[in-house]
């Protein structure tokens, strides 16, 4: 049994994915908190947030290089420690400047422990023989799902905001403590060859595969609401139950997902998915119930739960580029979907209307469906 097959680096492993997805999600109870005490309207605090997606994307452009470089280990522990070290910064940044300054750190922690985890990942599937990238990507999303509550739970219980990210500081700290040892001290994807190579070939495509997939999550979590209450399927106080079913639906199927994959492969995989999230987007938008539009997003959920891990495996197998640097590119990829994609599909709206923006997403999840054979034909 090599070091990347143990089950202490696969803990380690999880626990890597289980702390960026903590550490995100203590966040977002605390911006009402800093928009309170800075006193900002809600374009300057657009502009402050869109200082974490900077950061995130250029971390994730260094980290490819670096980890091609070093290795992922002292990346993950820089970047999980890097996020409990600056989260009680975001609490007590004093003016506009000094919270941009920390989410930019922030970020760029957050950036680089989501590149090298899944770099590591990949390492550590491959040593297995077996499907273990969607597992890796359910404890981020469980991840979330802690962060969240458990800082929800303290605020509710009445402690301050800074006494909050501390306790949460304190646990991701354990977590990255606990990890440290038991991860690979050097990945077999460290080398001495060039550090910057231009994304190309396949990856491009898995790139772009990666963007429409993150684009899809995005909107569910900025737009599916709106579109819901604005169809009258759903008041406004019930209008973010489609996003919880959706984030269960996508948690669960990654949690089954593993099995899934190792019995009808990766191609499968995609084309099943894209086309069960395609048959959910036609659900959400011709929906005339709030059950059947829930209904909807728990197929969106399921359908792409299990696409962006298998996008990652291929990154692992291709031989246009260092798998490191794929995986940087695939990563980055996904985030602009995130952080511009939403954007777009307001454009879009305003353009057009909202449900025409969400039957163009299902057309980009096609792309999906129809590129399936292409990035799994080695």
């Amino acid at each position: 049994m090599t070091s990347a097959d143990r089950p202490a680096t696969r803990l380690a492993t999880r626990l890597s994915f289980l702390v960026a997805g903590f550490g995100l999600a203590c966040w977002a109870p605390l911006v009402p908190f800093a928009k309170e005490r800075l006193a900002v309207d809600d374009a300057l605090l657009g502009l402050l947030l869109l200082s974490l997606g900077i950061g995130s994307v250029v971390a994730m452009l260094a980290t490819g290089l670096l980890s091609a470089r070093h290795g992922t280990k002292p990346i993950i522990i820089a970047g999980g420690i890097g996020l409990a070290l600056v989260l009680p910064l975001l609490v007590v940044a004093g003016t506009p400047v000094t919270l941009a300054l920390a989410l930019l750190a922030f970020g760029a922690a957050l950036g680089s422990i989501d590149v090298a985890m899944n770099i590591h990942a990949v390492e550590v599937e491959r040593a297995a023989g077996v499907p273990l990238m969607s597992g890796f990507h359910a404890l981020f999303s469980i991840g979330g799902f802690a962060g969240s509550a458990v800082m929800t739970a303290l605020l509710s219980f009445h402690f301050g905001p800074l006494a909050c990210a501390l306790i949460c500081s304190v646990l991701m700290l354990i977590a990255m403590a606990f990890a440290w040892p038991r991860l690979l001290r050097r990945s077999s994807q460290a080398q001495d060859g060039p550090l910057f190579v231009l994304p190309h070939g396949i990856v491009l495509l898995l790139a772009l595969l990666a963007a429409i997939t993150f684009l899809i999550e995005g909107a569910m979590l900025d737009w599916g609401a709106l579109l819901v209450i604005g169809e009258g399927l759903v008041s406004e106080a019930q209008g973010g139950i489609g996003y919880i079913v959706f984030s269960i639906a996508m948690t669960a199927g990654r949690l089954g997902g593993d099995i899934v994959v190792a019995r009808v492969g990766d191609r499968a995989t995609l084309v099943g998915g894209s086309l069960l999230a395609v048959a959910g987007l036609a659900v959400l938008l011709l929906a005339a119930s709030a059950a059947v539009a829930i209904a909807g997003f728990l197929l969106i959920g399921l359908g792409a739960s299990n696409l962006v891990p298998v996008l990652f495996r291929r990154a692992a197998r291709q031989t246009a580029m260092p798998t490191g640097l794929a995986v940087a590119s695939i990563t980055t990829a996904g985030y602009a979907g995130v952080l511009v994609g939403p954007a777009g599909i307001g454009f879009v709206a305003h353009a057009v209307s909202l449900p025409m923006a969400f039957w163009m997403l299902a057309a980009m999840m096609c792309v999906v469906t129809l590129s399936a054979h292409a990035v799994t034909a080695k």
